[in-house]
């Protein structure tokens, strides 16, 4: 029994790596190698060509013959096309999202929640000289940003459970990990219907977000405007609050419109 149980779970560290393979392909802003990949992922270089190579020949990376780096292949557009509607929200609150910037002059982030953190599905860069955003496909700790925190305030129960369960890992000095003073925060996020994370993740740097609900009141993302804590203060401005606030009302009645 101890050789299946451990035969299992080597099964499913090489799944986690290979699709961490893949991500990091599909992330990267232009094909990268193998060096890159391995780097990235944490993994022998041998290892990250075997696993580049099953994606290649599955079809899911292509390999540019002259550099001999990789990209996304024909099997991961075919897969998106078959997959459920999952990123129309993301497309059609493009100009939502661009008008909030305009207004704010920040960064503005749609993400949506998974057991891991706040996913980040799309950006639009900020108007400030020094910009500061977010990664598409990035995943934001629950505790330590603001979207994560939004999605512990009106998800289930059971997420900041689950988060406590062991202690959340600290990022700053100023990232909230004592159980008792996260659960206040998530009870002031919930009553307030906003939340905000100064310099939790990175030092001199803030977002404002807001819970995005389906007509089911169920969540499933969140907006926020990402910017230095000059522009976010730790208590943001009414101003940036409506914005964010009145973002997120549009995301709702976007998909209102999309389900009738």
């Amino acid at each position: 029994m101890r050789e299946i149980n451990g035969s299992a779970r080597t099964g499913v560290q090489a799944a986690d790596t290979v699709l961490s393979v893949l991500e990091t392909v599909a992330y990267a802003d232009e094909p990268i190698g193998v060096t890159h990949v391995a780097s990235a992922v944490g993994i022998a270089k041998s290892a990250a060509f075997r696993h580049l190579r099953t994606l290649l020949d599955r079809g899911y990376l292509v390999q540019d013959p002259a550099s001999s780096r990789f990209s996304l292949g024909p099997k991961v557009s075919l897969l998106a096309r078959l997959a459920p509607g999952g990123d129309d929200l993301a497309v059609a609150i493009q100009p939502a999202l661009r008008e909030a910037r305009d207004t704010s002059g920040l960064s503005v982030v749609l993400s949506t929640p998974t057991p891991q953190g706040a996913f980040v599905l799309t950006t639009v860069s900020g108007l400030q000289p020094v910009d500061i955003g977010v990664r598409v496909g990035s995943s934001l700790a629950l505790h330590a940003s603001a979207q994560g925190k939004v999605f512990l305030a009106f998800g289930t129960p059971g997420l900041l459970n689950r988060l406590l369960a062991s202690p959340p890992p600290a990022f700053t000095a100023h990232t909230i990990t004592d159980a008792a003073a996260l659960r206040a925060e998530i009870t002031r996020v919930r009553a307030q219907g906003y939340a905000v994370a100064p310099e939790e993740v990175l030092l001199g740097v803030n977002a404002l977000a807001a819970p995005v609900l389906d007509p089911n009141g169920v969540i499933v993302a969140a907006v926020a405007l990402v910017g230095s804590i000059q522009h976010i203060a730790v208590q943001p401005s009414t101003q940036l609050v409506k914005i964010v606030q009145d973002l997120a009302r549009r995301a709702e009645r976007l998909i209102l419109k999309s389900a009738d």
